[in-house]
């Protein structure tokens, strides 16, 4: 999908129907900003509002998603299709969301009782030492798939303008985080800021 694109056609939908980005932000229950990022092809609508806004447009959601006006030939097919595919993307992103989750979960859970269970059965010294280690090892290998699975999924939203970074494993694994939140460099302003993580693309 070619976001410029779709963004040009929201502009001219949208002022052919003589509507302000604040009387459409209005109408859809956004903000204006949201509108701005469609229009400049910085972010894509969410395909929870996606009819919504292809109704009040007086276009087609596979007008939408193309960037232009099509036939309305087989239209009303295709776009349900646009949409079961859409929904089905953001299934699947939940479910690889949760998965991650209960890894990390199970992984916290496993590393607490293993040190626990050192601390009661092994006497101090060097086997202590080794024990703590090892476990230490085998927490970390779940951590790093669980971040694969972090990243394979949805975005980080850019706190300054909004743009959503898909960072390379290496850019994820070296980013200071908090819980889901990354401190990456946007590739669109330049700036650095806590990125939060959305599931959208």
């Amino acid at each position: 999908m070619d976001q410029i694109k779709i963004g040009k056609l929201i502009a001219e939908c949208r002022k052919a129907k003589n509507l302000t980005q604040i009387q459409l932000s209005e109408k859809l229950g956004i903000t204006d900003k949201a509108i701005s990022k469609w229009e400049r092809g910085i972010a894509m609508p969410d395909t929870a509002i996606m009819l919504e806004l292809c109704g009040i447009l007086g276009i087609s959601v596979n007008e939408l998603l193309s960037g232009e006006k099509i036939s309305m030939e087989n239209n009303q097919n295709s776009e349900q299709l646009l949409l079961e595919m859409a929904k089905e993307l953001e299934r699947k992103n939940k479910t690889v969301w949760t998965a991650m989750w209960i890894i990390m979960s199970v992984s916290m859970v496993a590393l607490i009782g293993g040190l626990m269970l050192v601390a009661y059965f092994v006497p101090e010294g060097p086997w202590m030492l080794a024990a703590i280690l090892a476990i230490c090892v085998v927490f970390l290998i779940p951590c790093f798939y669980a971040l694969k699975l972090e990243i394979s999924v949805g975005a980080y939203k850019c706190k300054h303008c909004g743009y959503e970074i898909v960072p390379t494993y290496a850019q994820a694994l070296n980013a200071m985080h908090r819980g889901t939140t990354r401190y990456l460099k946007c590739p669109a302003c330049g700036k650095r800021s806590w990125c939060k993580k959305v599931i959208k693309k």
